[in-house]
């Protein structure tokens, strides 16, 4: 096994990267916006043109490189209800519609306590048991058209084989419907009514089946091994657990920044706060916590493209110019609060660094709720902020070492298909504590605890 094709369904793109497992590097990437449609009947993704991306991007890749094998890997909060047929039996729920909200009285009576589940009860579709309810209660025939559930890294791995399954690190994404301690399913299917066409849970690397004959034809790809698929975050843990002595912590960033700890010591968990367990590639249960940071910093990052410096820097601390959170309420850390800035940034180059901070403050307070400890890696586009890895590095009182991945979970998915991955490079960047920072890091805290909720 050289290369493997990653399909990498995010909330924000669609994208197929090839990794080359020898050099542990990506030398090809695509990537299409990830469109939701609006509906009837309900805001959903347009799978369609997810599909047709793919499907091109992979056979132009075809044309060029070797491809020895597939795998795909999903954000959470999603599944798709398959009929007998192998056809969709309703559109696949966008998760930010706010639909399930109304049912929220009757699916609390359903829902299994957090102890169960590991899941916190979150807005929207972001619980995907919310969802299944939703979607049921909603079109009273779903049900009854309904022969498979699958997670969403399966669907893809559906359409690629034929083959149905869920993968446990999806059914452990605040979903409801997984007992990550036991490693069972929780009792929330059977009291959906889904028990029997929940497909059968696998682990992210088990084989999942080869590529269809007919996709064979249409890409000029012969029999492809395709492994079952992963959650993306936890794709992210893949290489550290395959390489990296406990304890550490992990910073999947994208839309949701993720954080995950390996070898803590595992806290009790608060789901008020947007904490939560995950499970990993292995099949272990993973104490973590998230905010929206990539919707945050889209939606406060300056409009014109900036390069900051140092000076910038000093003035953004010296005029304490601090964004408070939350940017996106209803989840993270401070689910209730509000944003604000404690003092207009002058310039565009000073709201980019507060927003760097906020951000970086913001993870702080997710390690420290999870119990991380040790080295921090930071996965996805974050790491090309060098303002967000000197904050966080300061906040933590630990090194931060940033990864050099152009998409942060390719590598990890890939790693899936390796019995003995190659060993890892050495870390090529190590972001250490900075003493001038941590005063603006106390004072940022100070500001928040004394926020109304």
């Amino acid at each position: 096994m050289k290369t493997v094709a990653v399909i990498d369904i995010g909330k924000t793109n669609v994208k197929l990267a090839l990794v080359d497992l020898d050099t542990r590097s990506e030398i090809a990437v695509e990537t299409a916006p990830n469109t939701v449609l609006p509906g009837p009947p309900w805001p959903h993704f347009d799978t369609d043109a997810q599909w047709q991306f793919l499907i091109e991007a992979l056979c132009r890749m075809a044309a060029r490189h070797r491809i020895d094998g597939i795998t795909v890997t999903t954000h959470g909060a999603c599944a798709a209800l398959l009929d007998a047929g192998g056809d969709l039996a309703a559109p696949v729920l966008d998760y930010e519609h706010t639909g399930p909200d109304g049912l929220t009285a009757a699916y609390n009576v359903l829902r299994p306590p957090f102890s169960e589940t590991g899941s916190p009860r979150l807005p929207m579709g972001l619980t995907l048991g919310a969802q299944l309810h939703y979607m049921l209660e909603t079109d009273p025939g779903l049900l009854a058209r309904t022969a498979h559930v699958v997670t969403w890294p399966q669907y893809w791995g559906f359409r690629l084989t034929g083959q149905v399954a869920c993968d446990v690190s999806s059914l452990g994404c605040h979903t409801d419907l997984w007992n990550p301690t036991r490693g069972t399913w929780s009792s929330l299917p059977a009291r959906l009514g889904l028990a029997d066409k929940m497909a059968p849970p696998r682990n992210p690397g088990d084989a999942l089946g080869t590529l269809t004959p007919a996709l064979q034809r249409e890409t000029g790809l012969g029999p492809v091994p395709v492994l079952t698929g992963i959650h993306d975050s936890n794709a992210s843990l893949v290489p550290h657990l395959l390489s990296r002595p406990a304890p550490f912590a992990v910073v999947s960033t994208g839309t949701w920044v993720i954080s995950m700890a390996i070898g803590g010591t595992f806290p009790a968990l608060d789901p008020a706060r947007d904490t939560l367990v995950n499970v990993s590639a292995l099949g272990r249960p993973v104490p973590s916590a998230r905010f929206m940071g990539g919707r945050e910093y889209d939606l406060m990052r300056p409009q014109t493209p900036t390069a900051p410096t140092p000076d910038d820097a000093d003035r953004v601390r010296r005029n304490a110019v601090m964004l408070l959170p939350s940017v996106v309420p209803g989840c993270g850390p401070f689910p209730t609060h509000r944003h604000r800035w404690t003092a207009t940034p002058a310039t565009d180059a000073e709201r980019e660094i507060a927003l760097g901070y906020a951000l970086a403050l913001t993870t702080a307070t997710c390690l420290d709720l999870i119990g991380a400890q040790g080295p921090t890696l930071i996965e996805g586009p974050f790491p090309a902020n060098p303002w967000y890895l000197a904050m966080l590095a300061t906040a933590t009182a630990r090194p931060v070492i940033p990864s050099q991945a152009r998409t942060g979970t390719a590598l990890g998915a890939a790693l899936l298909f390796c019995s003995d991955p190659p060993a890892a490079p050495p870390d090529a960047h190590i972001q250490h504590p900075d003493p001038a920072l941590a005063p603006y890091a106390r004072a940022w805290r100070a500001a928040v605890a004394a926020m109304a909720g």
